[in-house]
């Protein structure tokens, strides 16, 4: 008698406990009113948005590097004060009026070479948007970072990379570093 006891308290207050919480769910006006309700709570991303297009990003090929030599000693392995490289580049985009703006981020370290020094180094990042040959952002920046005796984690961004919503998804990101067009030696 006392195990058919211990079932029916058992089912009896299991079956209280789903009435109390269904009970619970249909009186709650402000769980209705929050499906309506199209805003995501703070810090949340809209399905919409993970839908949404946004351009790939890559590094164009011989971007990747780029070396500080000490003066007089261009090219010479030995002459190297810092050697910076890029690990990785990502992206962010939100879509607003008709325009798509994108954070893009490039992230590396800085190497310290034969010749290095504790100081600051100022590296060349160029952020590109391309449609085939067309040319819808360009920016270079001047990045500059300390280093010590060892190597240095670096990471910078470009929040205001700003084009129109593309009409096709034939858009392209590249990021890299970009000494600028090489300088011309005089005449002799």
């Amino acid at each position: 008698m006392a195990l058919i006891d211990s079932r029916f308290f058992t089912g009896f207050a299991l079956a209280g406990f789903m009435l109390a919480a269904a009970g619970c769910q249909s009186g709650d006006k402000n769980a209705i009113a929050a499906t309506d309700d199209l805003k995501p709570p703070e810090g949340k991303i809209l399905a919409s948005e993970l839908r949404a297009y946004c351009p790939a990003i890559t590094l164009r090929e011989g971007t990747a590097f780029f070396n500080t030599y000490e003066k007089g000693g261009q090219d010479d392995p030995t002459k190297v004060i810092y050697q910076a490289s890029i690990s990785d580049v990502t992206r962010s985009c939100k879509s607003a009026d008709g325009n798509l703006t994108m954070n893009v981020a490039v992230a590396g370290k800085v190497v310290p070479g034969p010749a290095g020094k504790a100081g600051n180094v100022t590296m060349p990042i160029r952020i590109v948007v391309v449609r085939g040959d067309e040319v819808l952002y360009s920016k270079l920046h001047s990045y500059p970072t300390a280093v010590g005796s060892e190597s240095t984690q670096w990471m910078f961004s470009d929040p205001n990379v700003v084009i129109p919503v593309p009409a096709e998804r034939d858009v392209q990101i590249f990021a890299g570093y970009d000494e600028g067009e090489p300088k011309k030696k005089k005449p002799e």
